[in-house]
């Protein structure tokens, strides 16, 4: 399987891109005057929806008739997010809604925010892959019986921990010395299993144009699938390098298996020979990285 890491502006490369993608998973910095490294998340609106307009044309123009696009977003710019999607040639398939398992953000004049949106999309009216993937989620205080097959996964995802500071996240979070979060949109491992899981199969290529600490990467390594991630940030670029070479045992997505074992095709869409004992010799890496 490839597994490479371009090391640039995303849009520089997606220009010159050779390979057709199968998946993308676009997860920009969401233009909230965070501080980066190498990058202004300060940009006028214009510019900004601009630039994520060009984005999703360049992969859409490199994407395989039918393939998907994942598009993460604030709840505040589903129109903007939508608006990109459709003047660059995307279907509009799903509005997913994140609820992320984390304490709400409480508001002065309206509800308070609990969730992300991912806006799933296809290029042409029909997705090439979609595994209808099977969960078996605790029962609500109303439902009597226990589901013997699980239910299908649903377009609100409330059962993914996002890895935020303020809510305990394991050793999954890479850290500086002092604790803090090294990337602070780091993706959690099971919401892109979720995510290939779905929309690819194995041998396909998966796409993360903005990389960062390589979840996407680390993911497709696991589940048999080529992928591409371009990251501008050395820093990110050295991380997954790292992450990539030596699978911690936190990025390790077995525990995930069962959480899909009422999905029919899963041995076919998630292949296993001989993954796991590769894993277990290999989840030595440093989650605490030096800023």
């Amino acid at each position: 399987m490839k597994c490479e890491i371009l090391q640039d502006d995303c849009e520089k490369i997606l220009k010159q891109f050779k390979d057709k993608l199968d998946l993308t998973f676009l997860d920009p910095p969401f233009n909230q005057d965070k501080e980066y490294r190498v990058h202004d998340d300060k940009m006028s609106d214009s510019d900004y929806w601009d630039w994520m307009t060009r984005v999703c044309k360049h992969i859409f123009d490199h994407t395989s008739d039918g393939g998907a696009i994942y598009f993460m977003q604030r709840e505040k710019n589903t129109q903007f997010v939508l608006e990109a999607l459709s003047n660059s040639g995307w279907t509009f398939q799903n509005l997913i809604i994140w609820k992320k398992k984390t304490s709400a953000v409480p508001m002065r004049y309206r509800y308070g925010k609990h969730y992300q949106i991912i806006a799933f999309a296809t290029k042409g009216d029909r997705p090439r892959v979609f595994n209808k993937l099977r969960i078996d989620p605790p029962l609500l205080v109303t439902e009597k019986y226990k589901r013997k097959t699980g239910m299908y996964v649903t377009d609100v995802w409330d059962d993914i921990r996002e890895l935020t500071s303020g809510y305990f996240a394991g050793d999954e979070p890479f850290r500086n010395k002092d604790g803090e979060r090294m990337h602070k949109q780091q993706s959690p491992v099971k919401l892109l299993t979720r995510i290939i899981l779905s929309s690819s199969n194995s041998g396909d290529t998966i796409c993360d144009p903005f990389a960062g600490t390589g979840t996407t990467l680390v993911v497709a390594k696991q589940l048999k699938r080529n992928s591409i991630g371009i990251e501008i940030d050395p820093v990110n670029v050295s991380l997954i390098k790292r992450r990539i070479s030596k699978i911690r045992k936190s990025d390790n997505i077995t525990k995930c298996r069962e959480d899909y074992t009422h999905t029919k095709n899963l041995d076919e869409i998630w292949p296993t020979k001989n993954e796991k004992n590769k894993i277990k010799n290999n989840n030595t890496l440093d989650p605490i990285i030096q800023s």
